[in-house]
């Protein structure tokens, strides 16, 4: 039994190669609309940070040891509202740098505030170093005088410089910048002046305080002495009592001579 092959006019073959392209699309369409969409990137951990540039072995050792490398982690996966996170951190050398002892003198609270004084608690790109508002204030906390204050200054000519009442230090480079962090490398460690400054002297007397003394020493002065029960001064009782015993010294003498 023969086959018989009947020719297709061209236009009946066109249109059943549209067809079955049109059929298909669908299948390609659904499959495309359901692609998972791809996952946000993981915001960038400062231990990832530090590792990767390298140089940085002191540093993360504090950050690790005071737990701060994991708190700052868990702000960075916080909300957005927080504002994100500045970090100045001062290379192997710059602790290399630095005089004996300077680092195991200190208590594991005092080590915490030191490395807690290198984070800002907001986001701090390099065009706004130069317009911040002095004293910054670190995740140490306190800015007054003598405790965690951070001054930032440019020259005007892209060098940031860092003040701590310590040490003068600069900001070498930027080590990462994302949307929630910036990593900083700074020349020297940030030694703050609660743990490393001078004692701060007390504040000197204001005008009113120097006028309230000189007239309590005035009116003590010119309080009236005390009597004794007899209406005498005191004064005037130790005179009677010397004279008194002068009196009963000079009839002792006298019965001795007597009885010669």
């Amino acid at each position: 039994m023969q086959m018989l092959l009947i020719p297709m006019a061209p236009q009946v073959a066109a249109f059943a190669v549209a067809a079955l392209l049109l059929s298909a699309a669908p299948l390609a369409h659904g499959q495309a609309a359901s692609a998972p969409a791809p996952a946000p990137a993981a915001p960038k951990t400062i231990t990832a940070v530090l590792t990767k540039a390298g140089q940085f072995t002191k540093f993360l050792q504090l950050l690790q040891s005071t737990q701060e490398a994991d708190q700052i982690t868990n702000q960075l996966k916080g909300k957005k509202s927080n504002g994100g996170l500045t970090v100045f951190a001062p290379p192997d050398n710059a602790f290399s740098a630095l005089p004996a002892g300077t680092l195991n003198a200190l208590s594991d609270q005092q080590k915490t505030s030191l490395v807690q004084f290198h984070v800002v608690a907001q986001l701090l790109p390099m065009a706004q170093l130069d317009t911040v508002s002095n004293p910054l204030r670190t995740q140490a906390g306190d800015t007054g005088r003598g405790k965690y204050p951070l001054n930032i200054t440019s020259d005007g000519a892209q060098q940031v410089n860092i003040s701590t009442g310590v040490v003068n230090a600069t900001v070498d480079s930027t080590l990462y910048s994302g949307d929630r962090l910036v990593v900083y490398q700074v020349n020297k460690v940030l030694l703050p002046w609660a743990l490393y400054g001078p004692p701060v002297p007390a504040p000197a007397p204001s005008p009113a305080d120097r006028k309230k003394k000189k007239a309590g020493v005035a009116a003590e002065a010119d309080a009236p002495v005390a009597e004794t029960a007899a209406g005498t001064t005191a004064s005037e009782a130790g005179e009677g009592m010397r004279a008194g015993g002068a009196l009963v010294a000079a009839v002792v003498v006298a019965a001795m001579c007597w009885g010669m």
